[in-house]
């Protein structure tokens, strides 16, 4: 049984002629190139603790295969604002699991990714807990019922918004959930 004891999260921007290439060069902006990734579903283990990124590259080697939660994004259309986002959303209680969430869009700021990544953590959370809500209110309104439960400690996201700024060369955005063991 392999259950992630920590995580960290990053992000970061690529670019060149060639897609894979622009993939590589976002991954290092990211400072996880040397990583063999594995993308796994959207569960937060319980127990599992949120690091600095610093401390969770510091504990990776090079080659190692690491599990991440990730959304990325690339394009090679002129002017093109792409973006990809992981929200979490962590619940109050311990031995409970919570939710990863990936996002990517086009044609939407950093700010709005990260809310909406935000806002599909903490929904499924919500479904899961038993939470009642208005599916149809907005997520800053829902926010403050989830928090009130006191069943959802707390819920973020981080994100990378870029535009394409050549023509015919590749932009790619990542942001990840890198789990440590």
């Amino acid at each position: 049984m392999i259950i992630p004891k920590g995580i960290f999260f990053t992000r970061g921007v690529g670019r060149h002629k060639e897609y894979l290439q622009s993939f590589e060069l976002a991954l290092r902006a990211a400072g996880v190139e040397k990583l063999n990734l594995v993308t796994v579903s959207s569960i937060f283990p319980p127990g599992c603790k949120k690091m600095s990124k610093k401390k969770g590259i510091e504990r990776m080697v090079a080659g190692q295969i690491a599990f991440c939660v990730m959304a990325k994004n690339s394009s090679n259309e002129f002017n093109r604002l792409l973006t990809a986002a992981v929200g979490v959303a962590i619940p109050s209680e311990g031995s409970h699991y919570g939710y990863l969430s990936e996002y990517h869009s086009r044609g939407e700021t950093q700010k709005v990714a990260a809310d909406y990544a935000e806002d599909l953590a903490a929904t499924m959370l919500a479904t899961t807990l038993g939470i009642e809500f208005n599916p149809d209110e907005a997520y800053d309104s829902r926010k403050q019922v989830y928090k009130m439960s006191g069943k959802i400690i707390r819920t973020d996201a981080i994100a990378q918004a870029s535009r394409v700024r050549k023509k015919n060369e590749w932009t790619t955005v990542v942001a990840l959930g890198v789990f440590i063991y």
